[in-house]
């Protein structure tokens, strides 16, 4: 099995996770109210997704 043979440096640990950062999530405009919406999810305000109503709101508030 595959073991290292000197420890790591903190600094070279570090170097190589440079490249490990988390992304901000994409935001458009829903088509329908306008309302700010991350892609590929069903928006928040007014329930479509792509043009279609995809869930009633009214029943999701209550």
């Amino acid at each position: 099995m595959a073991n290292p043979r000197n420890r790591a440096s903190k600094s070279r640990r570090d170097k190589r996770r440079t490249h490990y950062k988390a992304t901000a999530p994409t935001l458009t405009k829903c088509s329908n109210c306008g309302a700010t919406v991350q892609l590929h999810c069903v928006c928040p305000e007014c329930g479509y997704y792509r043009g279609q109503q995809a869930i009633n709101n009214e029943t999701v508030a209550e």
